[in-house]
């Protein structure tokens, strides 16, 4: 995998994991044991296994090995792995843009920007998807088209807390069924992964980006994606959304045609093939009514 950072520094991986989640999703054995895996059953039982006390003798290891700083958390001691994994950070550790005409990341993540069709078709690397088997609405993907979809993947060394990207309203949460493939790059190489996982979308209509549609994906091992407001209610940027439990997991924003000016750095490292790394609150783009960028 290649990462770019936003002052230019890029890291390159291929550690464990990802040659064994290729090996998963290309060999013939690996799918077989993958049909498996996939099933929302498979991902309860990880879940409920992560939510006992048995589980947190993992959670030293996997600090150590992602070199995870516990200091800027509000706790230090957690009873189970899924405690740590959804453990909150201190006040001010992801401050948020305070400019009205800035749109701002809703987590921490690494980002790919695609441009949607006319069609309503982008791609994601090569793997083509389309709005209509994404939202599972016909009429709402025509919205954007012509605009571009913000692909923000979680990987499980991230903060998994989210927050909503403006100021705005938003409509009642609707879910989309769905299994639950990792969103390792090695799996969205072979599956269209975001049309097949279970996911969770809302409107967000505000007043200087347009309407933005805000979507959780659930993931391998992620049983579970809380949002904090199922109805319709005014909501403020940076204020939390909700979080996800273990796993890697991913947000897509959709962003209407001609309404938000995406930061050109974004676009360019998603054309030569680098995520970049974001966090939480920081600017992402601004909005095209705004005389300046």
């Amino acid at each position: 995998m290649k990462y770019i950072d936003r002052k230019g520094n890029i890291t390159i991986e291929d550690n464990g994991q990802d040659k064994f989640l290729r090996h998963l999703y290309n060999d013939r054995g690996g799918r077989l044991c993958l049909k498996v895996l996939i099933q929302p059953f498979v991902t309860k039982l990880g879940g409920w296994f992560l939510n006992t006390r048995l589980s947190a003798f993992m959670v030293p290891g996997f600090v150590e090995h992602n070199r995870i700083d516990l200091s800027v958390c509000t706790r230090q001691k957690f009873y189970s792995y899924n405690d740590f994994f959804t453990r909150r950070l201190k006040e001010g550790q992801r401050p948020v843009a305070e400019d009205e005409s800035v749109l701002v990341s809703p987590c921490d993540g690494k980002v790919t920007v695609s441009r949607i069709g006319s069609d309503s078709r982008f791609f994601i690397k090569d793997t083509p998807y389309t709005l209509e088997r994404l939202l599972g609405n016909p009429k709402l993907a025509g919205h954007y088209l012509g605009g571009y979809a913000v692909i923000l993947r979680l990987t499980v060394d991230d903060y998994h807390h989210y927050c909503y990207v403006a100021d705005g309203w938003k409509s009642p949460a609707v879910r989309i069924p769905g299994v639950f493939h990792t969103v390792n790059p090695a799996a969205n190489e072979v599956y269209p992964i975001y049309h097949e996982n279970t996911r969770e979308y809302c409107l967000l209509k505000t007043e200087k980006f347009g309407t933005i549609t805000m979507m959780e994906v659930g993931a391998m091992m992620v049983g579970k994606i809380t949002n904090l407001d199922q109805d319709a209610c005014q909501v403020k940027k940076g204020a939390e959304k909700g979080y996800f439990e273990f796993g890697g997991s991913t947000i897509v924003l959709l962003i209407q045609n001609g309404k938000v000016r995406l930061d050109a750095d974004l676009i360019e490292n998603s054309e030569n093939g680098y995520e970049t790394i974001v966090r939480m609150g920081e600017r992402i783009g601004k909005s095209k009514l705004s005389k300046r960028a």
